[in-house]
């Protein structure tokens, strides 16, 4: 049985649709800016209940991140591919609406076709909570790691999938050679964690879902949490 017939085993290379960029105002940048300034005087919080979270381009710095970050919402708007989004207060109570990345419907190619690989959150970010290291590229910049759960992954039920594989723009995941039907592995330094692979992987759609799952069988971790 072969599960690869479908045609999104291949990220889109069209150029999606741009949102109109808006400009912040001088009363959000202050409310933004005065409610920062709030939560970080409550430091002994400061990560309360944090769970690592994947960062757009620039945001790898988790303590600058979340001091520098106004909630201005900018790179939400910015971002072409829509993979921007706020985190939650589950996620840590001073990284509320901070932004992180969700590859549910798509996947980071540092606006390589939105703005000639110069991500577009970097650029438009007032504050410089999200900015790249001085000399640093966005194809050198690492969001996080593959990581995949072989008892999800329908590979490792002998199904043939190669969503992953056959997504990935960096030639991060390999198929063993051991078996009939060929297991994906990560090569972990050909990873820059941009989401190709689990916005394509169907582990989690009607009647492929294993038991008890709930998320994905192939997800981007941070490198905090792989480390």
């Amino acid at each position: 049985m072969s599960v690869n017939e479908d045609a999104r085993a291949t990220p889109t290379t069209s150029e999606p649709p741009q949102r109109p960029r808006s400009a912040v105002s001088r009363r959000s940048l202050l409310i933004g800016a005065g409610g920062t300034a709030a939560l970080l005087g409550l430091g002994a919080l400061r990560y309360a209940g944090h769970n690592p979270l994947v960062r757009p381009p620039g945001g790898q710095d988790e303590s600058h991140l979340v001091s520098a970050c106004i909630r201005c919402e900018r790179c939400y708007e910015a971002c072409p591919r829509r993979v921007i989004v706020p985190a939650h207060v589950e996620d840590g109570l001073l990284g509320m609406r901070t932004p992180a990345l969700d590859f549910g419907s798509g996947w980071c190619d540092f606006c390589a076709e939105g703005n000639g690989g110069v991500p577009l959150c970097v650029e438009v970010c007032p504050t410089e909570a999200l900015a790249l290291p001085e000399g640093a590229t966005a194809e050198g910049t690492v969001l996080g790691l593959a990581v995949i759960d072989e008892q999800q992954c329908l590979a490792f039920r002998n199904t043939s999938c190669k969503f992953c594989y056959d997504a990935c723009p960096y030639d991060a995941i390999e198929l063993s050679t051991e078996n009939k039907n060929p297991w994906p592995r990560v090569v972990e330094d050909r990873c820059n964690g941009c989401g190709a692979c689990e916005s394509v992987c169907v582990s989690l759609e009607s009647g492929s879902i294993a038991s008890g799952a709930t998320e994905r069988a192939i997800v981007v971790r941070p490198l905090s949490e792989e480390e």
